[in-house]
């Protein structure tokens, strides 16, 4: 029996005793990020909150298998925000697509949530209609013309099936009960609305695909509704993407269980404060790009020389090399090599510790 199936739906209930210590804790260490990032200028909290929303994006697709160019994803935000950073792609129809959803999701999160905006959704995320090779309903609640919603791995001929969502006929007065209760939720703390609506959501399973995207859309707008700011500065998706095994496992016991979600709630939880405390290195990844700048404000690199290293510095999958650098450069070999001897004599870079062919190249932070 489904979680949906049982008597009760959807009165979900939880141990308040037993999710009191983890929910503090969040709590306190989201306090104390947002205060530490309070205490940054107007500047390096605009750098944050691009860099966490660029993780965010990048990783709640890499949880459904899907990879997005970072550079296109970061570029997009950054037009969004009205941001002033170099070297700026155009993004793909699909990276729009995401950015334009988390950015509403988490930049009007005062807005109410409402069956319209998630049909948006929706429909932003899917702008072809297809899912790869794979036609889909795009803007509405799915049907179930080809049969029941359910989450299956396996080769074909031996699915296993994870979970069967609500049929297609119950979705209108499920997507109600859900809207009206996000909307007055009563006086539930707001990280536990949080936990609470990805896992009603994503439970509903409402369209034929991006489900898991749009609950964890709906989770980063109620912690931004927490936090009080449409700017963010950790990123739930980033650590479920560690954490993906753990996460796909928590949501089957859960929906294949009670209605006590006390196990999941504490797993959101853990999870939540997992990625507020790995916020802290962004926050140390920003400073030291500032320090770095400020320390070369008065030499100034040549146009190619600022474009890789800002490149380097907002997150390079691999190592520098000679080639790479042309290739981010647009630029000859010889001459990315000179540039490469420049920023080693200036201090800005340093040869890794090898040579020959392997010869690799890293950024020379001040202490």
């Amino acid at each position: 029996m489904y979680i949906w199936e049982r008597k009760g739906w959807p009165d979900l209930t939880w141990d308040d005793s037993a999710v009191a210590r983890p929910l503090a804790q969040a709590s306190r260490e989201q306090g104390r990020l947002l205060g530490k990032m309070e205490g940054l200028g107007f500047e390096h909290r605009g750098e944050a909150h691009l860099h966490i929303l660029t993780e965010d994006v990048v990783k709640t697709s890499e949880i459904e298998g899907e990879s997005l160019a970072r550079d296109q994803v970061r570029s997009s935000i950054a037009r969004r925000l009205g941001m002033d950073v170099g070297g700026l792609v155009h993004g793909d129809r699909d990276v729009e697509g995401i950015v334009e959803v988390m950015l509403d999701a988490t930049g009007n999160f005062e807005q109410p949530l409402t069956e319209d905006r998630l049909l948006d959704w929706h429909a932003a995320l899917f702008p072809t209609g297809r899912n790869g090779m794979r036609k889909i309903i795009v803007g509405q609640w799915r049907n179930d013309s080809d049969g029941p919603m359910q989450v299956v791995s396996g080769p074909t001929g031996r699915e296993k099936v994870h979970y069967r969502a609500p049929p297609a006929e119950r979705l209108p007065e499920e997507i109600a009960k859900f809207l009206t209760w996000f909307a007055s939720p009563g006086d539930l703390d707001p990280l536990i609305i949080a936990g609470l609506a990805h896992l009603w959501f994503v439970t509903l399973h409402p369209f034929d695909d991006g489900n898991g995207r749009i609950a964890r859309a709906i989770a980063d707008m109620a912690l931004a509704r927490a936090d009080g700011t449409p700017q963010r500065f950790y990123s739930m998706s980033a650590q479920i993407r560690l954490e993906r095994n753990d996460y796909y496992d928590a949501l089957e016991k859960t929906q294949k269980g009670s209605l006590d979600i006390t196990p999941w709630l504490l797993w959101f939880l853990a999870c939540l404060g997992s990625s507020i405390e790995g916020a802290h290195s962004t926050l140390k990844s920003v400073l030291a790009k500032a320090r770095f700048w400020e320390r070369f404000a008065k030499e100034p690199f040549n146009p190619r020389q600022i474009k890789v290293l800002n490149r380097i510095m907002d997150g390079f999958d691999g190592k520098l090399t000679t080639s790479k650098w042309a290739r981010l450069a647009k630029c000859s070999q010889d001459t990315a090599y000179r540039d490469i001897l420049d920023l080693i004599d200036r201090g800005a870079l340093q040869k890794d510790p090898g040579g020959g062919r392997s010869t690799s190249y890293s950024i020379r932070f001040p202490d």
